[in-house]
This record gives structure tokens, sequence and C-alpha cells, in this order.
């Protein structure tokens, strides 16, 4: 079941990929998650580079609560550091996850944070 799954939203990430793309003045922001986080960066697909990354892993990260509010606090914190470092709009990639829940909660929150998509 968890390979028809995977499978299934490499597929989705595959379509939605094709008609996406980081530029330097909208970069695109994605999405990953896991049973344990999850993770957002900023990427300029464009030069290759990560500009921007924030996890609910990470050192620097100290919110509590359940997944959701964890995610909202990622898309906030990784909102933080784009607007430090310069970056109001982005392009928000879901990367085939279905926009609900956490994928949700994490645009929220990066919404809330100062960035514009």
């Amino acid at each position: 079941m968890a390979g028809q799954k995977a499978s299934r939203r490499e597929r989705i990430k595959k379509g939605i990929r094709k008609n996406l793309a980081g530029t330097s003045e909208r970069p695109r922001l994605s999405v990953f998650r896991s049973n344990k986080g999850i993770y957002a960066q900023i990427i300029d697909d464009n030069a290759g580079k990560t500009l921007v990354a924030a996890s609910s892993l990470s050192k620097e990260f100290a919110a509590s609560g359940n997944k959701v509010e964890q995610s909202k606090a990622v898309g906030k914190l990784v909102a933080e550091k784009a607007v430090a470092a310069g970056i109001n709009k982005v392009v928000f990639d879901r990367n085939g996850y279905l926009y609900h829940g956490r994928i949700k909660s994490l645009a929220e929150g990066a919404r809330e944070g100062g960035l514009d998509f």
C-alpha cells in the first residue's frame, strides 16, 4: 500500500513541477513531510540554490503541540527567514501532497509570517 501512495504522489509531483518553477524574482517554496517532521525550503531553480530552509526537527525550532501546530510554526519560521533575506513573493509547491492538514497549516503560517503566494 505504501508503494502505491508514494508512486501516486510522485506522479502528481511530476505534473505539478512541469508547470511550476522558482525564479530569482519569485522562488519556489517547497514542502516535504514525513511521519516525524515537516520541512520547508525556498529554492531558486534557475541558480539551483536553496535560499532559505526550516524544519520542525532543527535545533532553532522550539514550538510544541501537535503536528498541525508545529507545521504552522515552521511556516512562520521560514517566512521570517525569507523576509530577512529580502524575499516576499514565492510560488507554493505542495510537492504532490494534498492541500490539507499539515501542508495547509504550513502555508497559512507562511502567509501570516509575511510571504505572498
